[in-house]
């Protein structure tokens, strides 16, 4: 994987639901914090081209979209891990992957993903095999041979157990800083945050309100005595001290 250049993330996007502006570095994670509702899903879709709204999306040299054009996502280098992994089922695990490699258009590092992912035990098993946290690993390395110049994450933790949870945080915070790819990390969990946030953005009512310096801080921010205490539990579960 190649460093990206420097340069900046500028995003305005209105919509129904959406009104955010925003502008971040092109490196580490950007993490997009809020409730459920909040409008991080609709502001990754349109980011990614899968949903039209008015604005613009530029990433770093490329505009994606401005008032006179409009790139669909096919044309955006742009991949997306979502919170189920959309593997193809006939494929297996290194189909899914060759798959993403070859369309990449441009030599990419298989090895070194698989490595960087710990997937050389998973390449020859069928999806249907795949626990959770392996099927998300797996779509992870797929989205990083597509060779994107933008990583987007929704939520792709969410339904995972605490173990696999406290497996895969570590591999994406080492991917965010060896990669120099930026990801924009949308999640409403505070351990994820509290790991994974260079800087946060968080979302309400689909308005861009704030970006907190401390991501541990501002994760528990709005949290009720009761979530506070989920959150230990699960960090607990999962052998983390908070």
């Amino acid at each position: 994987m190649d460093k990206k250049g420097e340069g900046m993330i500028d995003i305005s996007l209105k919509g129904p639901h959406l009104d955010a502006a925003f502008t971040v570095p092109t490196d580490g994670v950007t993490a997009i914090w809020g409730p459920s509702g909040a409008g991080k899903t609709t502001l990754l879709r349109a980011i990614a081209g899968l949903a039209r709204l008015t604005g613009h999306v530029r990433i770093g040299d490329e505009t994606w979209q401005d008032g006179r054009q409009f790139r669909p996502v096919h044309k955006r280098r742009v991949a997306l891990v979502f919170q189920e992994a959309s593997l193809l089922p006939h494929l297996g695990v290194r189909g899914n992957l060759d798959y993403a490699a070859k369309r990449a258009g441009q030599k990419v590092d298989f090895d070194g993903v698989v490595a960087q992912l710990k997937l050389a035990p998973l390449l020859n098993r069928g999806v249907g095999r795949l626990s959770g946290g392996e099927r998300q690993r797996v779509a992870l390395g797929r989205a990083l041979l597509s060779a994107p110049k933008l990583l987007l994450m929704d939520e792709p933790l969410s339904s995972l157990d605490g173990e696999a949870k406290a497996q895969i945080v570590p591999m994406i915070a080492d991917l965010a800083k060896t990669s120099g790819l930026p990801i924009l990390y949308v999640s409403h969990d505070a351990y994820e945050i509290e790991r994974l946030a260079d800087r946060i953005l968080r979302i309400q009512d689909g308005k861009v309100t704030a970006a907190p310096e401390k991501a541990f801080d501002a994760s528990l921010e709005g949290l009720n005595e009761a979530q506070v205490r989920a959150l230990a539990q699960a960090a607990l579960k999962a052998g983390i001290k908070i």
